[in-house]
Formats: C-alpha cells, sequence, structure tokens
C-alpha cells in the first residue's frame, strides 16, 4: 500500500478553503431579503387593505432568488406561527409566478379573517425576523414595520433586548397617529425616535415612510 504523505499547512488550507465556501454558499450577495410585519392589534386592523398594497408591490418587484416573508404583530410575536406567509423564489419565471400567486392568495385570505390582537409585541417580531433574514442568507435584507409603532406588552413579557440588526435596513410605514398624539404631538416624535434610536444602536439603518405612493423609494436597497 501507498502512503501518501501531506504538509500540514496543506491541511490547514484545505481547511479555509472549506469555510470560505460555506461562507460564500450562506450568503448571496445579489439577493434580497424582505420580512414585514403588519400590526393586527386593536383598531389597526383596518388598515391592512393598505398592508396589501404593499406586499402586491412587493411581489411585483421582487426576483428569481428573493426572499419574502410577512408576519403578524400580535400579543407574543416571536413566534414562527405568527409567519402568514414565506416563500423564496425559484429561477424559473413561470414558477416564480404561480409562488407569488400562492402567497398573494394566503395573505388575501389573513385579511378577510383577521381578528385583532389585545396586545402589540413589535420586539418580539422584528427578533424573529432578524432570525428568519439571517437563516435566509440573502445578501442584502430589509425589515419593513406596518405599525402604528405603539408597543404594548402583556404583563410578564420581556422586550428589553438589544436588537442584532448587523446592516438590516428597517423601514417604519402607515404610522398613523394616535388620538393621544394629537392632543400632544410630542408622543408621536417621542415613539418615532424611540425607535430609531433601538435599531441604530443595533447597527441597522432607520427609515419613515408615510406616503405610501413613494413605494420605490422602499426597495432601493
Amino acid at each position: 500500500m501507498i502512503k501518501l504523505k501531506f504538509p500540514v499547512f496543506t491541511f490547514v488550507l484545505l481547511a479555509a478553503l472549506l469555510v470560505l465556501a460555506g461562507c460564500s454558499e450562506k450568503q448571496v450577495p445579489n439577493t434580497r431579503g424582505v420580512y414585514m410585519l403588519m400590526d393586527t392589534s386593536g383598531t389597526y386592523t383596518k388598515e391592512l387593505k393598505q398592508a396589501q398594497r404593499v406586499i402586491n408591490f412587493i411581489l411585483s418587484n421582487l426576483n428569481p432568488g428573493d426572499t419574502f416573508a410577512v408576519a403578524r404583530v400580535d400579543t407574543g410575536s416571536f413566534s414562527e406561527k405568527d409567519i402568514v406567509a414565506k416563500v423564496t423564489f425559484e429561477d424559473r419565471p413561470s414558477m416564480a409566478n404561480q409562488q407569488k400567486r400562492v402567497f398573494r392568495d394566503k395573505i388575501d385570505d389573513f385579511v378577510k379573517n383577521v381578528k385583532s390582537s389585545s396586545y402589540t409585541d413589535i420586539t418580539g417580531g422584528m427578533l424573529q425576523a432578524i432570525e428568519y433574514l439571517n437563516e435566509a442568507g440573502a445578501g442584502h435584507n430589509m425589515i419593513l414595520i406596518f405599525s402604528d409603532l405603539k408597543e404594548d406588552l402583556q404583563k410578564g413579557y420581556v422586550r428589553d433586548i438589544p436588537l442584532q440588526l448587523n446592516g438590516i435596513s428597517v423601514v417604519a410605514l402607515n404610522v398613523t397617529k394616535l388620538r393621544s398624539d394629537n392632543v400632544d404631538p410630542r408622543e408621536y416624535l417621542d415613539r418615532l425616535t424611540s425607535w430609531q434610536e433601538k435599531v441604530e444602536s443595533g447597527g441597522g439603518s432607520w427609515k419613515v415612510v408615510n406616503d405610501l405612493e413613494r413605494l420605490e423609494a422602499i426597495l432601493s436597497f
């Protein structure tokens, strides 16, 4: 039997190449990952028709290899059970179009039958979004929050947790003003500032888009 002898540095080099190969497979630079959170608390469910417009626009603009997921924000949102629809689009256009139709049907059914929740766990939803996007491995990631941004946690829920966003873009959509905001606008401004600080301190970028006619600007990442 012939025994082959390799220098130690050869094994080190092979190991390094395997690690690099694994990293390249883990993240695809030119793909996009979008995770949208829909607030379903209280009267905000009346705004979900607007959310459908956003979802349909995003579906029409995503490409093969891109990932899209939509989840509800309810009492406890740090759960895969709150994901309403999710997909990574196939390369074949016919398959991608079929996936988009199925996705749209799931959203339509959800909006028709949604029941409002008593509490609003936005932070839990964002933690779930971060986990999902990290696993999807897209090159560019975005979290959309369709909400008035008023977090209201059920007693006992702990959400004082830093968000590890690491370059993820966070866009707040349709941030409607509450009655109390009309009385004291500082409440609205403080709410926006608080979320911006939370996102940016976690390494993410922050944007607010209330004019849904400017949807094209949302996907420019």
